[in-house]
């Protein structure tokens, strides 16, 4: 760059410094070589540059243009007045030839080379990454000094920290182990729904064991180029070799582990060479080498077996949908930096965020933080959470949506859903109904289950179904017509009428039998490497079964709602007037 300004601050100071030619026409030019004021003439391209003869000024020239047609009587008339003729040519000297064609290859190494070191200087130490490095490992380092997560941040998971623990030991005192002839697990592969905590409990676990953390995503593996992903995987592992005792971190390992020879047109690809080579280096771990390497995914049913097999991930760590007593650690977790108001109740907030992830309870918080910003409050209350609440689980508010007619059809659809709910013994409590758009729904009708539920009983499904038919058969029985608004409803209840069919035994006509369904495969290769498990004549039965038990559900919702069909009516005028209906609210109108 200062080269180049050089350059060109020099190029103006000539061009100003230097004199001048003078400018003069051909005409005239001719003229002064007849009166014999012309010394010399130097001839280049379309120019003639010369000086005058007997001038003051050496310096003193001047210069014109030849004109399109030859002269023919130009070059006689010079050599007559015997003026110095010089011809020059026009190719560039021999240097500035050179200095042309070598200067941009220059400037585009010295770019290269910039680039790289500015990049490898943002991605941070041990991630690689200059243009010059693309078969480097990207995998990030974090000593132990710089990590700050330890297993008091990661509320809940006891089993896995349980698990987790000894892999902590070992790295500790892995003489302890050794003694005993016991071999630690070579990989631990973390198994969970995405947002429960995997990432962070494999950097406490890093942090608790006091040593190098190796983090990188399964993506990161795989480029353009055949071969790159296994060069980087054996970076990767020779760098943390040097820094053992050391954890590697394969975040989404599913992107590259996926069960070979599964591709439509050939299995002989880069992923696939880059698990091999997972593979083998995993193989080539001594039993007493400090280096474990722990890897995340929530599509275990996907990845290869020989990744799974003994030696290699060989401890398999669940992480479930935190329960109750962990979902009121992690908010008080995330709540540390908040300031609340008296009138919260994380117990109470636990038991409204049933389903709920870790990562679900940390926006929760974050949005009523948000909420209580917005309405300039100095503390985050209940009216915040709860309206935080809301927006997670069904969305950003649109009162404006809706036409009064639509409005009514609203009420009417979420009367139904509530009504059938309160009188089912079977189905979870009501815990509002409303009528205001959220989201992309024109209204909701949310329950909540008293307990976390890990089974489900064919009573319980049965009413599921029943609740869910409620709204679309509440409009066919007060307004005589039923309307799009239950496509969710119906796409839903079909779904749940399949599994009781293919997965769950619940069909006297089909019988206690399981069949795979080609929606559990993500991706083309597995599903057509699979062989379908039953017939044409058995999937026909399957379809005949499923609109049995739905049209079923909804006999026994129409036999429901006809009976209370004043009820019906008190609630929609309720929910008309009201907008929002609290559980409390519900059941003063359906039991007075």
């Amino acid at each position: 760059m200062w080269v180049t300004i050089l350059f060109v601050g020099y190029y103006f100071y000539l061009d100003q410094a230097l004199p001048k030619p003078e400018r003069i026409s051909y005409s005239a030019f001719k003229e002064a070589v007849t009166d014999g004021e012309v010394e010399s003439a130097t001839f280049k391209l379309d120019q003639i540059r010369g000086q005058y003869l007997n001038s003051d000024d050496a310096n003193r020239g001047f210069v014109t243009t030849i004109p399109g047609t030859p002269d023919s009587s130009l070059l006689p008339l010079l050599e007559e007045k015997n003026v110095t003729i010089i011809a020059e040519t026009i190719s560039n000297p021999t240097w500035l030839q050179l200095l042309i064609g070598i200067a941009p290859w220059l400037f585009l190494a010295a770019f290269f080379v910039y680039s790289s070191r500015m990049l490898q200087q943002r991605m941070g130490k041990g991630a690689g990454g200059g243009l010059f490095d693309f078969n480097r490992s990207r995998a990030r380092l974090f000593e132990h000094d710089d990590q700050d997560v330890s297993f008091e941040d990661v509320a809940g998971l006891d089993s896995a920290k349980q698990d987790l623990r000894e892999i902590i030991e070992f790295l500790k005192f892995p003489e302890r182990f050794q003694s005993l002839g016991a071999k630690i697990p070579r990989g631990v592969l973390l198994m969970g729904s995405p947002g429960t905590g995997k990432t962070l409990l494999a950097r406490a676990t890093a942090n608790e064991a006091g040593v190098s953390f190796f983090s990188v995503s399964a993506s990161e593996f795989i480029e353009m180029y055949v071969g790159i992903g296994a060069s980087r995987v054996r970076d990767m592992f020779a760098e943390a070799r040097k820094k053992a005792p050391a954890l590697i971190f394969i975040d989404e390992i599913d992107s590259i582990g996926r069960i070979r020879g599964t591709g439509v047109g050939g299995g002989h690809d880069e992923r696939e060479q880059t698990l091999n080579q997972i593979l083998a280096e995993m193989d080539g771990f001594r039993g007493d080498e400090p280096l474990i390497v722990l890897a995340a995914t929530n599509r275990p049913d996907v990845l290869d077996p020989a990744l799974l097999r003994p030696g290699r991930f060989d401890r398999k760590v669940v992480l479930e949908l935190p329960q109750k007593n962990a979902r009121v650690e992690i908010l008080k977790v995330h709540m540390r930096t908040v300031p609340t108001a008296p009138d919260v109740d994380v117990e109470e907030l636990g038991g409204l965020t049933t389903g709920f992830s870790g990562a679900d309870l940390a926006n929760l918080v974050n949005e009523a933080a948000i909420l209580a910003a917005r309405h300039d409050e100095k503390k985050v209350t209940r009216a915040d959470f709860t309206e935080a609440h809301d927006k997670v689980v069904m969305g950003s508010e649109r009162p404006d949506l809706l036409l009064p007619s639509e409005r009514r059809r609203t009420a009417i659809h979420e009367s139904g859903h509530a009504l059938t709910a309160m009188l089912l013994p079977e189905s979870d409590p009501i815990h509002q109904v409303s009528i205001i758009p959220r989201g992309r729904a024109l209204g909701v009708t949310e329950q909540l289950p008293v307990e976390d539920r890990h089974n489900y009983s064919q009573p319980y499904v049965e009413a599921r179904l029943a609740v869910m038919l409620a709204g679309r058969v509440s409009e066919k029985l007060i307004l005589g017509s039923i309307s799009s608004g239950a496509a969710d409803d119906l796409e839903q209840a079909t779904r749940l009428a399949r599994l009781m069919i293919t997965q769950w035994g619940m069909s006297t006509e089909i019988g206690p039998v399981h069949f795979h369904d080609g929606g559990e495969h993500p991706y083309l290769g597995y599903e057509l490497t699979q062989q379908k498990d039953y017939s044409e004549q058995t999937a026909s039965k399957i379809d005949a079964e499923v609109k049995r038990i739905v049209e079923q559900a909804e006999q026994t919702t129409f036999s429901i709602l006809e009976a209370n069909q004043a009820l019906l009516g008190r609630l929609v005028d309720e929910l008309i007037k009201h907008e929002t209906l609290d559980r409390a609210a519900v059941e003063r109108i359906v039991h007075p």
